[in-house]
């Protein structure tokens, strides 16, 4: 099996505070990989680690090592916007930008320097399609972005994220704000994107965390308990701590 990421001895702080302690992982290529655990446990700290989208707080410090593709994304020579180019990010809150749906997905491309108009317009029929918007919204490129239900705006930001081609994606908790039928779109999402990219998936939904990964980390209170392939996770933990979570007898 391909690692995509092989975390080593990572630690993270918000100023005083230490919200991750000495995280030791491998997450495989082209699979999912969801992690699991309490609020507050260093879940999206954990991620944000992996596109160093945490950079942009104050008072933020890691050690350790994040080896992305055999390269410290860490190291002093890594050029950071092309490191978040390649891991994409879909947040909590569906964020369109207020702008037309188009150019929503457009963006990144324009940040890039492309200028051609044909080529963009096939990126961003290829990207909605991939987000299984396309249908939906083909007819109203240029309406506002923020007309779409939540559902759909997720679906934006995802097609957004796919425009720049990045070879991993990121969702922090991404129906955590949707309803029952807009999750399991989303969901449906993720299994056919993890043929193209690698996915890792921060979710406080156990279910979900069943349904779409491989594998599973589960983190208590900045610590990596145990991560395993997710069947063995849920039905047959190493960890007593795994098993009361997983179980609902805390958290």
């Amino acid at each position: 099996m391909e690692s995509a990421f092989k975390i080593e001895g990572l630690n993270a702080f918000y100023g005083e505070k230490q919200a991750l302690k000495a995280i030791d992982m491998e997450i495989p290529r082209k699979m999912v990989t969801a992690i699991i655990g309490p609020s507050g446990c260093g879940k999206s700290t954990f991620i944000r680690c992996l596109n160093r989208m945490n950079d942009l707080i104050p008072g933020f410090r890691v050690s350790g090592r994040v080896f992305y593709q055999g390269k410290d994304i860490y190291s002093k020579d890594v050029d950071v916007i092309e490191i978040r180019r390649r891991i994409g990010m879909v947040f909590q809150k569906p964020n369109p930008f207020p702008k037309s749906i188009y150019e929503n997905v457009a963006y990144g491309l324009r940040i890039q320097g492309m200028r051609d108009r044909k080529r963009m317009d096939e990126i961003v029929e290829e990207s909605l399609k991939k987000a299984a918007l396309w249908e939906e919204v083909k007819d109203r490129l240029h309406t506002s972005a923020l007309n779409l239900s939540g559902g759909q705006q997720q679906r934006l930001c995802i097609a957004r994220a796919l425009a720049v081609k990045p070879e991993v994606i990121l969702f922090d908790e991404p129906c955590s704000a949707l309803d029952p039928v807009a999750t399991a779109k989303i969901e449906d999402l993720i299994d056919e994107l993890k043929r193209d990219y690698t996915v890792v998936i921060v979710t406080h939904n156990m279910q979900q965390a069943a349904r779409v990964s491989e594998f599973t980390g589960f983190f208590m209170l900045g610590e990596l308990v145990e991560f395993d392939r997710t069947e063995k996770i849920f039905t047959n933990p190493s960890s007593k701590v795994t098993e009361d979570y997983i179980t609902g007898r805390f958290g």
